[in-house]
Protein backbone atom coordinates (compact mmCIF):
# COMPACT_ATOMS: atom_id res chain seq x y z
CA UNK A 1 0.00 0.00 0.00
CA UNK A 2 1.32 3.45 -0.96
CA UNK A 3 1.84 5.65 2.09
CA UNK A 4 -0.88 8.28 2.32
CA UNK A 5 -0.04 11.98 2.26
CA UNK A 6 -2.09 14.01 4.71
CA UNK A 7 -2.62 17.65 3.73
CA UNK A 8 -4.86 18.67 6.62
CA UNK A 9 -3.82 19.45 10.20
CA UNK A 10 -3.96 16.28 12.28
CA UNK A 11 -3.64 18.31 15.47
CA UNK A 12 -6.97 20.01 14.72
CA UNK A 13 -8.85 16.71 14.76
CA UNK A 14 -10.75 15.96 18.02
CA UNK A 15 -10.00 12.29 18.59
CA UNK A 16 -11.37 9.82 17.90
CA UNK A 17 -12.68 11.07 14.57
CA UNK A 18 -13.23 9.89 11.04
CA UNK A 19 -11.92 12.26 8.37
CA UNK A 20 -13.12 11.80 4.79
CA UNK A 21 -11.42 13.68 1.94
CA UNK A 22 -13.41 15.18 -0.91
CA UNK A 23 -10.48 14.92 -3.32
CA UNK A 24 -10.03 11.20 -2.69
CA UNK A 25 -13.74 10.55 -3.12
CA UNK A 26 -13.74 12.42 -6.40
CA UNK A 27 -10.76 10.39 -7.63
CA UNK A 28 -12.74 7.17 -7.11
CA UNK A 29 -15.89 8.64 -8.61
CA UNK A 30 -14.10 9.64 -11.79
CA UNK A 31 -13.12 5.99 -12.30
CA UNK A 32 -16.74 4.94 -11.86
CA UNK A 33 -17.85 7.65 -14.27
CA UNK A 34 -15.52 6.16 -16.87
CA UNK A 35 -17.12 2.73 -16.36
CA UNK A 36 -20.61 4.22 -16.75
CA UNK A 37 -19.67 6.02 -19.95
CA UNK A 38 -17.75 3.19 -21.62
CA UNK A 39 -20.02 0.32 -20.55
CA UNK A 40 -23.34 2.12 -20.77
CA UNK A 41 -24.46 0.87 -17.37
CA UNK A 42 -25.90 2.47 -14.26
CA UNK A 43 -24.01 2.58 -10.97
CA UNK A 44 -25.59 2.94 -7.52
CA UNK A 45 -24.02 3.72 -4.15
CA UNK A 46 -24.40 0.76 -1.77
CA UNK A 47 -25.12 2.65 1.43
CA UNK A 48 -24.30 -0.35 3.63
CA UNK A 49 -20.63 0.48 3.01
CA UNK A 50 -20.74 4.28 3.06
CA UNK A 51 -23.64 6.40 4.32
CA UNK A 52 -21.98 9.76 5.01
CA UNK A 53 -24.74 11.80 3.40
CA UNK A 54 -22.69 15.00 3.82
CA UNK A 55 -21.05 13.88 0.57
CA UNK A 56 -24.18 12.66 -1.21
CA UNK A 57 -24.46 15.82 -3.36
CA UNK A 58 -20.91 15.18 -4.61
CA UNK A 59 -21.51 11.49 -5.27
CA UNK A 60 -24.80 12.29 -7.02
CA UNK A 61 -22.82 14.25 -9.63
CA UNK A 62 -21.39 10.92 -10.79
CA UNK A 63 -23.75 8.07 -9.85
CA UNK A 64 -27.38 7.20 -10.64
CA UNK A 65 -28.78 6.64 -7.18
CA UNK A 66 -28.52 4.44 -4.12
CA UNK A 67 -29.23 0.91 -3.04
CA UNK A 68 -30.46 -0.03 0.41
CA UNK A 69 -30.68 -3.08 2.66
CA UNK A 70 -33.76 -1.91 4.50
CA UNK A 71 -36.21 0.88 5.17
CA UNK A 72 -33.88 3.31 6.93
CA UNK A 73 -31.17 3.16 4.26
CA UNK A 74 -33.86 3.48 1.59
CA UNK A 75 -35.25 6.61 3.23
CA UNK A 76 -31.77 8.09 3.57
CA UNK A 77 -31.03 7.55 -0.11
CA UNK A 78 -34.40 8.90 -1.19
CA UNK A 79 -34.25 11.97 1.03
CA UNK A 80 -30.58 12.92 0.75
CA UNK A 81 -29.31 11.52 -2.58
CA UNK A 82 -32.14 11.43 -5.08
CA UNK A 83 -31.91 9.58 -8.37
CA UNK A 84 -32.96 5.95 -8.34
CA UNK A 85 -33.60 4.21 -5.03
CA UNK A 86 -33.26 0.40 -4.95
CA UNK A 87 -33.82 -1.93 -2.01
CA UNK A 88 -33.17 -5.58 -1.19
CA UNK A 89 -33.97 -7.46 2.00
CA UNK A 90 -33.91 -11.18 2.83
CA UNK A 91 -37.48 -10.67 4.07
CA UNK A 92 -39.79 -7.67 4.28
CA UNK A 93 -42.41 -6.93 6.92
CA UNK A 94 -45.81 -5.77 5.58
CA UNK A 95 -45.40 -2.34 7.12
CA UNK A 96 -42.01 -1.98 5.44
CA UNK A 97 -43.51 -2.61 2.01
CA UNK A 98 -46.04 0.14 2.71
CA UNK A 99 -43.20 2.56 3.48
CA UNK A 100 -40.91 1.43 0.66
CA UNK A 101 -43.31 1.54 -2.29
CA UNK A 102 -43.67 5.34 -2.37
CA UNK A 103 -39.90 5.95 -2.25
CA UNK A 104 -38.25 3.03 -4.09
CA UNK A 105 -37.88 2.47 -7.82
CA UNK A 106 -36.70 -1.18 -7.64
CA UNK A 107 -37.65 -3.74 -4.98
CA UNK A 108 -35.71 -7.01 -5.01
CA UNK A 109 -37.14 -10.12 -3.33
CA UNK A 110 -35.21 -13.01 -1.84
CA UNK A 111 -37.79 -15.77 -2.38
CA UNK A 112 -40.84 -16.62 -4.44
CA UNK A 113 -42.79 -16.71 -1.19
CA UNK A 114 -42.03 -13.03 -0.54
CA UNK A 115 -42.71 -12.12 -4.17
CA UNK A 116 -46.09 -13.83 -4.15
CA UNK A 117 -47.00 -12.18 -0.86
CA UNK A 118 -46.36 -8.65 -2.11
CA UNK A 119 -46.77 -9.04 -5.88
CA UNK A 120 -50.12 -7.31 -6.20
CA UNK A 121 -49.01 -4.34 -4.10
CA UNK A 122 -45.85 -3.87 -6.12
CA UNK A 123 -47.55 -4.21 -9.49
CA UNK A 124 -50.32 -1.81 -8.49
CA UNK A 125 -47.68 0.72 -7.46
CA UNK A 126 -46.02 0.62 -10.87
CA UNK A 127 -42.61 0.02 -9.32
CA UNK A 128 -40.04 -2.39 -10.78
CA UNK A 129 -39.62 -5.78 -9.08
CA UNK A 130 -36.84 -8.33 -9.25
CA UNK A 131 -35.54 -11.50 -7.66
CA UNK A 132 -32.18 -12.12 -6.07
CA UNK A 133 -30.66 -15.32 -7.44
CA UNK A 134 -27.96 -17.53 -5.99
CA UNK A 135 -25.64 -18.89 -8.70
CA UNK A 136 -23.96 -21.21 -6.15
CA UNK A 137 -20.57 -19.97 -7.32
CA UNK A 138 -18.17 -19.16 -4.48
CA UNK A 139 -15.13 -17.14 -5.53
CA UNK A 140 -13.95 -16.18 -2.03
CA UNK A 141 -11.35 -18.11 -0.09
CA UNK A 142 -10.66 -15.93 2.93
CA UNK A 143 -13.94 -14.39 4.10
CA UNK A 144 -16.61 -17.07 4.50
CA UNK A 145 -18.73 -14.69 6.59
CA UNK A 146 -19.22 -12.61 3.42
CA UNK A 147 -19.91 -15.49 1.02
CA UNK A 148 -23.60 -15.57 0.02
CA UNK A 149 -22.99 -18.71 -2.05
CA UNK A 150 -21.89 -20.87 0.86
CA UNK A 151 -23.88 -24.12 1.30
CA UNK A 152 -27.22 -23.50 2.97
CA UNK A 153 -27.06 -19.74 2.41
CA UNK A 154 -30.25 -17.82 3.15
CA UNK A 155 -29.47 -15.34 0.36
CA UNK A 156 -30.82 -15.77 -3.15
CA UNK A 157 -33.06 -18.19 -5.04
CA UNK A 158 -31.60 -21.38 -6.53
CA UNK A 159 -32.20 -22.25 -10.19
CA UNK A 160 -34.06 -25.41 -9.13
CA UNK A 161 -36.59 -23.23 -7.30
CA UNK A 162 -37.62 -21.52 -10.55
CA UNK A 163 -39.31 -24.69 -11.81
CA UNK A 164 -43.01 -24.12 -12.38
CA UNK A 165 -42.92 -20.46 -11.35
CA UNK A 166 -44.72 -17.75 -13.31
CA UNK A 167 -42.29 -14.85 -13.86
CA UNK A 168 -44.90 -12.40 -15.14
CA UNK A 169 -44.63 -9.04 -13.44
CA UNK A 170 -40.92 -9.39 -12.75
CA UNK A 171 -38.53 -6.97 -14.47
CA UNK A 172 -35.11 -8.15 -13.38
CA UNK A 173 -32.69 -10.47 -11.64
CA UNK A 174 -30.11 -9.53 -9.06
CA UNK A 175 -27.02 -11.38 -7.85
CA UNK A 176 -24.43 -10.34 -5.28
CA UNK A 177 -21.58 -12.76 -4.65
CA UNK A 178 -18.38 -10.70 -4.55
CA UNK A 179 -16.46 -9.04 -1.72
CA UNK A 180 -13.44 -6.80 -2.43
CA UNK A 181 -12.76 -8.71 -5.66
CA UNK A 182 -11.41 -8.07 -9.14
CA UNK A 183 -13.27 -8.44 -12.42
CA UNK A 184 -11.86 -11.92 -13.14
CA UNK A 185 -14.08 -13.20 -10.31
CA UNK A 186 -17.00 -11.40 -11.89
CA UNK A 187 -16.30 -13.28 -15.14
CA UNK A 188 -16.41 -16.57 -13.24
CA UNK A 189 -19.64 -15.57 -11.53
CA UNK A 190 -21.31 -14.44 -14.76
CA UNK A 191 -20.61 -17.81 -16.36
CA UNK A 192 -22.48 -19.47 -13.50
CA UNK A 193 -25.32 -16.92 -13.63
CA UNK A 194 -25.76 -17.44 -17.37
CA UNK A 195 -25.59 -21.21 -17.10
CA UNK A 196 -28.27 -21.35 -14.40
CA UNK A 197 -30.46 -18.32 -15.15
CA UNK A 198 -29.62 -17.24 -18.71
CA UNK A 199 -32.82 -18.76 -20.06
CA UNK A 200 -34.81 -16.25 -17.99
CA UNK A 201 -32.81 -13.13 -18.87
CA UNK A 202 -34.49 -12.61 -22.25
CA UNK A 203 -37.72 -12.05 -20.28
CA UNK A 204 -36.14 -9.35 -18.12
CA UNK A 205 -35.51 -5.63 -18.46
CA UNK A 206 -32.48 -5.46 -16.20
CA UNK A 207 -29.75 -7.48 -14.51
CA UNK A 208 -28.11 -6.18 -11.35
CA UNK A 209 -24.51 -7.36 -10.75
CA UNK A 210 -24.67 -6.42 -7.06
CA UNK A 211 -21.61 -5.13 -5.20
CA UNK A 212 -18.18 -6.25 -4.09
CA UNK A 213 -16.50 -4.86 -7.22
CA UNK A 214 -13.23 -3.18 -6.12
CA UNK A 215 -13.33 -0.92 -9.17
CA UNK A 216 -11.24 1.93 -7.73
CA UNK A 217 -8.42 -0.32 -6.50
CA UNK A 218 -5.17 0.26 -8.38
CA UNK A 219 -4.91 -3.26 -9.81
CA UNK A 220 -8.58 -3.59 -10.79
CA UNK A 221 -9.11 -4.56 -14.45
CA UNK A 222 -11.62 -1.89 -15.48
CA UNK A 223 -11.45 -2.82 -19.15
CA UNK A 224 -12.54 -6.39 -18.40
CA UNK A 225 -15.48 -5.11 -16.34
CA UNK A 226 -16.54 -2.82 -19.18
CA UNK A 227 -16.34 -5.61 -21.75
CA UNK A 228 -18.43 -7.96 -19.57
CA UNK A 229 -21.13 -5.35 -19.01
CA UNK A 230 -21.32 -4.64 -22.74
CA UNK A 231 -21.43 -8.37 -23.55
CA UNK A 232 -24.35 -8.98 -21.19
CA UNK A 233 -26.26 -5.99 -22.53
CA UNK A 234 -25.78 -7.08 -26.13
CA UNK A 235 -26.52 -10.76 -25.48
CA UNK A 236 -29.71 -10.38 -23.46
CA UNK A 237 -30.92 -6.85 -24.21
CA UNK A 238 -31.02 -5.85 -20.55
CA UNK A 239 -30.01 -2.74 -18.63
CA UNK A 240 -27.08 -3.48 -16.29
CA UNK A 241 -26.71 -2.10 -12.78
CA UNK A 242 -23.63 -2.17 -10.53
CA UNK A 243 -23.91 -1.57 -6.79
CA UNK A 244 -20.40 -0.89 -5.44
CA UNK A 245 -20.00 0.40 -1.92
CA UNK A 246 -16.32 0.17 -1.09
CA UNK A 247 -15.27 1.39 -4.54
CA UNK A 248 -16.87 4.79 -3.90
CA UNK A 249 -14.95 5.57 -0.72
CA UNK A 250 -11.99 3.17 -0.94
CA UNK A 251 -8.92 4.76 0.71
CA UNK A 252 -10.83 8.05 0.97
CA UNK A 253 -11.05 8.30 4.75
CA UNK A 254 -9.08 7.99 7.97
CA UNK A 255 -9.65 7.43 11.66
CA UNK A 256 -7.50 9.60 13.91
CA UNK A 257 -6.80 8.25 17.39
CA UNK A 258 -4.79 9.35 20.41
CA UNK A 259 -2.65 7.40 22.89
CA UNK A 260 -4.11 7.59 26.41
CA UNK A 261 -1.64 5.40 28.27
CA UNK A 262 1.18 2.91 27.79
CA UNK A 263 1.49 -0.21 29.94
CA UNK A 264 3.84 -3.21 30.00
CA UNK A 265 3.03 -6.89 30.64
CA UNK A 266 5.80 -9.52 30.36
CA UNK A 267 7.65 -7.64 27.68
CA UNK A 268 4.57 -6.57 25.71
CA UNK A 269 4.05 -2.81 25.57
CA UNK A 270 0.36 -1.93 25.29
CA UNK A 271 -0.62 1.45 23.89
CA UNK A 272 -4.16 2.15 25.06
CA UNK A 273 -5.98 4.41 22.62
CA UNK A 274 -9.15 6.47 22.79
CA UNK A 275 -10.25 4.37 19.83
CA UNK A 276 -11.71 0.87 20.18
CA UNK A 277 -11.61 -1.96 17.68
CA UNK A 278 -14.95 -3.32 18.86
CA UNK A 279 -16.68 0.10 18.88
CA UNK A 280 -15.05 2.12 16.11
CA UNK A 281 -13.67 -0.45 13.66
CA UNK A 282 -15.44 -3.76 14.37
CA UNK A 283 -14.35 -5.34 11.08
CA UNK A 284 -10.88 -5.58 12.62
CA UNK A 285 -12.34 -8.29 14.84
CA UNK A 286 -15.06 -9.63 12.54
CA UNK A 287 -13.16 -10.27 9.30
CA UNK A 288 -10.51 -10.03 10.83
CA UNK A 289 -8.03 -7.63 9.25
CA UNK A 290 -5.13 -5.38 10.18
CA UNK A 291 -5.65 -1.74 9.19
CA UNK A 292 -2.68 0.25 7.97
CA UNK A 293 -1.44 3.11 10.16
CA UNK A 294 0.62 5.86 8.57
CA UNK A 295 4.39 5.65 9.30
CA UNK A 296 4.26 2.23 10.96
CA UNK A 297 5.54 -1.23 10.15
CA UNK A 298 4.82 -4.82 11.05
CA UNK A 299 5.67 -5.86 14.60
CA UNK A 300 9.43 -5.60 15.33
CA UNK A 301 10.27 -4.21 11.87
CA UNK A 302 10.96 -0.80 13.36
CA UNK A 303 12.64 0.09 16.64
CA UNK A 304 9.60 0.23 18.94
CA UNK A 305 6.70 -2.23 18.90
CA UNK A 306 3.36 -1.74 20.65
CA UNK A 307 0.15 -3.72 20.89
CA UNK A 308 -2.62 -1.22 20.22
CA UNK A 309 -5.85 -1.61 22.14
CA UNK A 310 -9.00 0.24 23.03
CA UNK A 311 -10.35 1.49 26.36
CA UNK A 312 -13.26 -0.98 26.65
CA UNK A 313 -13.48 -3.85 29.11
CA UNK A 314 -13.24 -6.44 26.31
CA UNK A 315 -9.93 -8.24 26.80
CA UNK A 316 -9.69 -8.84 23.07
CA UNK A 317 -10.20 -5.20 22.11
CA UNK A 318 -6.89 -5.26 20.22
CA UNK A 319 -6.21 -3.60 16.88
CA UNK A 320 -2.88 -5.36 16.38
CA UNK A 321 0.85 -5.00 16.91
CA UNK A 322 2.66 -2.19 15.10
CA UNK A 323 6.21 -0.88 15.12
CA UNK A 324 7.36 2.73 15.12
CA UNK A 325 10.62 4.60 14.46
CA UNK A 326 10.19 6.62 17.66
CA UNK A 327 8.63 5.61 20.98
CA UNK A 328 4.97 6.46 21.47
CA UNK A 329 4.02 8.96 24.13
CA UNK A 330 0.79 9.84 25.87
CA UNK A 331 -0.93 12.19 23.43
CA UNK A 332 0.67 10.69 20.31
CA UNK A 333 -1.74 10.66 17.37
CA UNK A 334 -2.19 7.71 15.04
CA UNK A 335 -3.85 7.82 11.62
CA UNK A 336 -5.64 4.65 10.50
CA UNK A 337 -6.14 4.40 6.73
CA UNK A 338 -9.12 3.29 4.61
CA UNK A 339 -11.64 3.96 7.36
CA UNK A 340 -14.47 5.57 5.37
CA UNK A 341 -15.97 2.24 4.35
CA UNK A 342 -17.85 -0.07 6.71
CA UNK A 343 -16.13 1.20 9.86
CA UNK A 344 -18.27 4.34 9.99
CA UNK A 345 -21.54 2.48 9.46
CA UNK A 346 -20.74 -0.25 12.00
CA UNK A 347 -19.74 1.88 14.98
CA UNK A 348 -21.46 1.15 18.28
CA UNK A 349 -21.55 2.34 21.88
CA UNK A 350 -20.55 -0.84 23.78
CA UNK A 351 -19.45 0.10 27.33
CA UNK A 352 -20.98 3.52 26.75
CA UNK A 353 -18.07 4.31 24.48
CA UNK A 354 -18.49 7.68 22.73
CA UNK A 355 -18.92 7.41 18.98
CA UNK A 356 -16.14 8.86 16.85
CA UNK A 357 -16.77 12.31 15.41
CA UNK A 358 -17.21 12.69 11.65
CA UNK A 359 -15.18 15.30 9.75
CA UNK A 360 -14.77 16.31 6.12
CA UNK A 361 -11.77 17.70 4.29
CA UNK A 362 -12.89 19.81 1.34
CA UNK A 363 -11.15 20.25 -2.01
CA UNK A 364 -8.76 22.77 -0.40
CA UNK A 365 -8.12 20.39 2.54
CA UNK A 366 -10.00 22.58 4.99
CA UNK A 367 -11.49 20.57 7.85
CA UNK A 368 -15.14 20.76 8.86
CA UNK A 369 -16.71 19.01 11.84
CA UNK A 370 -19.76 17.36 10.30
CA UNK A 371 -21.07 15.51 13.35
CA UNK A 372 -20.09 14.98 16.96
CA UNK A 373 -21.75 12.63 19.41
CA UNK A 374 -22.47 12.75 23.12
CA UNK A 375 -24.14 11.04 26.04
CA UNK A 376 -27.67 11.25 24.61
CA UNK A 377 -26.63 9.27 21.51
CA UNK A 378 -25.81 6.42 23.89
CA UNK A 379 -28.70 6.86 26.31
CA UNK A 380 -31.56 7.28 23.87
CA UNK A 381 -30.86 3.99 22.12
CA UNK A 382 -31.51 1.98 25.25
CA UNK A 383 -34.88 2.98 26.74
Amino acid sequence: MTEATIKWSVDKVPTPAFVVEENLLRKNLEILARVKEEAGCKILLAQKAFSMFHFYPLIAEYLDGTTASGIHEARLGYEEFGGETHVFSPAYRPEEIEELLPICDHLVFNSFSQWHRYKDQVLNSGKSAGLRVNPECSTQDDHAIYDPCSPGSRLGILDSQFEGEDLSGLDGLHFHTLCEQNSDDLVTTLKAVEAKFGKYLSQMKWLNFGGGHHISREDYDVDLLVSEVKRIKETYGVEVYLEPGEAIALNAGYLVAQVLDITENRGVFNAILDTSATCHMPDVLEMPYRPHIISTGEAHKKAYTYRLGGPTCLAGDHIGEYSFDQPLEIGSRLIFCDMAIYSMVKTNTFNGMPLASIMAADAQNNLTLVKSFGYLDFKERLS
